[in-house]
């Protein structure tokens, strides 16, 4: 066994000099809400993942919220989305009064099937929103097709999936409308916050309007010199905007995106390389063509092989000091889903089955080789300890 020698966290933000410097700027400006700083920003990411338009919120989950709300999802509405996911996916449609309708995953992609996604339309289905697990991007050709057939709109929850690319294109420049999150353990963070990218202007101006209780266009400027301190609220709006200090932590971390991206890369390769040698695991899934963002490193217990379940290996490995997580506990068996709407142990067997034995391993561009040979050897010792 391979033995504890100092604790080997779930995750750590990668920050250095550049981070404390945008953040010292953001203070001395005098601009500590959404300023200058906001802008640049969501200039990079727009420019990022090719979009036309990039809104910055709070969280990940103000963009989802918004992004439907600007879509038009409203009270009675239906929005079909994956069972397989973190609880912002289900409230955010739940704030608008619509009801989340969950179909099953392909359990070798842990991703929306497009086939029980089609199959769970009705004529009050307003939106699909794909979840791109772990960073692997969702089958965008079909569920584009079906949502353009059906003349619904596709809201990608792309909370893993900042650097995902899928068709030759980047998730964010594909769906009607993305968003991405920068919450403290994602590929590119801000500490919290969160983007809204879409094409269309019209839905990016809606967005904007209603991240800042509905005002007028460009409100935000009315303390500069440029700025008015007259504004319209135009609709019921919300407090989601980003600040620009987070903005700055944010412009900081998008300098070294590419190496952020390649690190995360090669740890997520080496892992494979060297867990493959043990049939007590399934390793993630990594389709050719396309690019994997490598937010999480997902490794699944083989069914049969070992004499011990995923809850023991976690406490086994929490044991050795070593930081793991579940990405996640499905949704439609958490008690607010079970008593809203019935559902039940058995509705969505592929979700229940791969998240009952997932395992997120420590993935992050700090994590230094001899910490991850500590993470392997560990888990292939136990591996061979608790072989039936």
């Amino acid at each position: 066994m391979v033995r504890a020698s100092g604790r080997i966290p779930f995750c750590l933000p990668w920050t250095d000099g550049r981070e404390i410097r945008q953040v010292t700027e953001a203070v001395r400006s005098g601009w500590l809400t959404t300023g200058p700083k906001v802008a640049q920003f969501e200039e990079r990411i727009r420019r990022l993942v090719q979009a036309r338009h990039a809104v910055a919120l709070n969280s990940c989950t103000a963009a989802l919220h918004l992004s439907l709300a600007a879509a038009g999802v409203g009270r009675g509405d239906e929005v079909v989305t994956s069972p397989y996911t973190f609880a912002a996916t289900g409230e955010s449609i739940l704030y608008l009064g619509a009801r989340p309708v969950l179909a099953d995953i392909d359990p070798r992609t842990l991703n929306l099937d497009p086939r029980a996604a089609e199959a769970a339309l009705t004529r009050r289905t307003r939106a699909i929103v794909p979840v791109h697990i772990a960073g692997l991007p969702c089958d965008m050709k079909m569920l584009m097709g079906l949502a353009r057939r059906r003349r619904i709109k596709v809201i990608d929850d792309a909370a893993h999936a900042l650097g995902t690319w899928v068709g030759g294109r980047p998730i964010g420049s594909i769906s009607d409308l993305t968003c991405f999150s920068f919450y403290a353990t994602k590929n590119l963070t801000t500490g919290e916050g969160g983007m809204v990218t879409t094409d269309d202007p019209d839905l990016a101006a809606r967005v904007r309007r209603l991240s800042l209780h509905g005002l007028s266009r460009d409100a935000w400027k009315r303390y500069t010199r440029t700025g008015s301190w007259k504004y319209d609220v135009m609709e019921v709006g919300f407090k989601y905007n980003m600040t620009d200090v987070a903005a700055g932590l944010g412009l900081a971390q998008a300098s070294k995106f590419t190496s952020i991206q390649a690190r995360r890369r090669s740890l997520a390769r080496r892992y494979s390389a060297l867990l493959k040698e043990s049939d007590a695991f399934d390793l993630p899934f990594e389709p050719e063509g396309d690019v994997h963002a490598w937010h999480l490193y997902i490794v699944r217990l083989r069914p049969g092989v070992l004499r011990i379940g995923r809850d023991r290996m976690i406490e086994l490995l929490k044991g050795q000091g070593i930081g793991t997580s579940v990405h996640f506990l499905p949704l439609h068996l958490h008690s607010y889903y079970r008593r809203a709407f019935g559902f039940r142990r058995g509705d969505f067997p592929h979700t229940e089955r791969e998240s009952a034995r997932a395992i997120s391993l420590p993935l992050y561009p700090g994590l230094a080789r001899a910490a991850q040979d500590r993470v392997i050897g560990t888990l292939l010792a136990l591996a061979r300890r608790y072989r039936k």
